[in-house]
């Protein structure tokens, strides 16, 4: 396969599995093309994405190290991804800009802060679920689930105001949707950044209090450095946006892959398999973040006999490795909750683990045993159409859950 030879990845995620199978065949590594014509390097295997994760020639910057950033105002239908690389926080920058920014975030998210929010996530917990016990039997999962309870959270933990959290969900389903790369959306993608986090930021600023958007413009190293203004803005889109969207998707694709699966659920309720195989094993199989963009090689790295060149894009392809047959198996693509999967990519690895990992694992692992035990009849609505992906290939996870609640 020549560079030439570069396969179109489906904008909307429909299939991420057979799509990564399908890539998997032509090699270890693939040139692909993004949403809007973008060019990329896709592994398709567990190994080879783990060891490109872990080079020290890869690299998150794409202002020192992606050969096409001085062109992205050469291709309007490229502007779609500065949600994702055109910003400045720990996604998006490299050796010591990472630590430094790194450095000054660890400390708002301590194991005792996420302890600390445990008996508000139990609370709101029984909270959603008294509301949907005196409600209908039909209802949407992650509309009356799924996604509140990460929503509520993460506005507490940063002082959000009543007024943006709305402007927020939109922000955030915006900046995930890769369907549409066209300028008028980047546009408004940025107009929002903007106006919802800059709003919380002046907001706080003015009323500040006990919350991380507080702590984070506070925050000051032990030589005095701080988050600038820019890094302040857009360390918040990371953290916010990952902080709810990827734990709504995580819950909602847990409960979905044990209501497909009912031996196994009945296996969890009997207690011989334990919650955390389930969560992990969702990770594995349905990650939160299929796809994410963009890596970028320092310098000519090759895997296999291909020689990814220096400046060339790179996507962190979670999905393909975490279901790479030759890692797990023939039934890689099989939701297993006793094949043990800890060692899945889903949070990433290295220097750019995902700081709010083990605050996710919180929620999912409060949530999760909290609605199967107070709807033991919980199924899927066999009368509702077939569950459709969020439009994203960066995303994963389902646009509605129809359920009923007792059977």
């Amino acid at each position: 396969m020549t560079v030439t030879d570069r396969t179109v990845l489906d904008p909307f995620g429909a299939d991420v599995h057979a799509e990564s199978a399908r890539l998997r065949a032509l090699g270890p590594i693939v040139p692909v093309e993004l949403p809007g014509g973008i060019p990329a390097w896709a592994p398709t295997g567990y190994d080879t994405l783990k060891a490109l994760i872990l080079d020290p020639r890869i690299s998150k910057d794409p202002r020192r190290h992606w050969r096409q950033w001085a062109e992205l105002g050469e291709h309007p239908s490229w502007g779609w991804i500065l949600g994702w690389v055109g910003v400045i926080n720990m996604l998006s920058t490299y050796g010591t800009d990472h630590a430094r920014l790194r450095k000054l975030v660890a400390p708002s998210f301590t194991h005792r802060r996420t302890e600390v929010l445990r008996s508000r996530v139990e609370a709101i917990t029984a909270e959603l679920l008294d509301t949907m016990e005196k409600g209908d039997d039909a209802l949407d999962l992650k509309a009356a689930f799924a996604h509140p309870l990460p929503m509520q959270i993460i506005c507490e933990l940063f002082g959000m105001p009543d007024h943006l959290r709305e402007a927020n969900v939109r922000l955030v389903a915006a900046i995930m949707d890769t369907t549409d790369p066209t300028p008028e959306h980047a546009a408004y993608v940025q107009e929002q950044i903007g106006a919802v986090l800059g709003g919380l930021i002046a907001y706080k600023r003015e009323h500040p209090g006990d919350d991380m958007t507080t702590e984070l413009i506070r925050v000051r190293d032990e030589e005095g450095d701080r988050l600038g203004d820019e890094e302040l803005l857009y360390t918040l889109l990371l953290v916010i946006g990952a902080g709810f969207e990827t734990t709504v998707n995580l819950i909602g694709n847990a409960a979905v892959a044990l209501l497909r699966h009912p031996e196994q659920l009945a296996a969890v309720r009997r207690g011989e398999l334990g919650w955390d195989a389930v969560v992990d094993e969702t990770l594995r199989l349905h990650p939160p973040i299929a796809t994410l963009p963009l890596r970028f090689a320092v310098d000519d790295v090759t895997v296999g006999d291909v020689t990814i060149p220096a400046g060339d894009a790179i996507i962190t392809t979670y999905a393909a490795a975490n279901a790479d047959p030759a890692h797990y198996g023939a039934d890689a693509d099989v939701f297993d909750a006793a094949r043990a999967a800890e060692d899945h990519l889903a949070f990433g690895m290295g220097v750019h683990r995902c700081i709010g990992a083990p605050l996710a694992r919180m929620e999912a692992l409060t949530a999760l045993p909290a609605l199967f035990d107070r709807f033991p009849g919980l199924r899927l609505d066999a009368g509702a159409a077939e569950l459709r992906q969020v439009p994203s290939f960066i995303a994963s996870g389902w646009q509605e859950i129809p359920v009923r609640l007792r059977g």
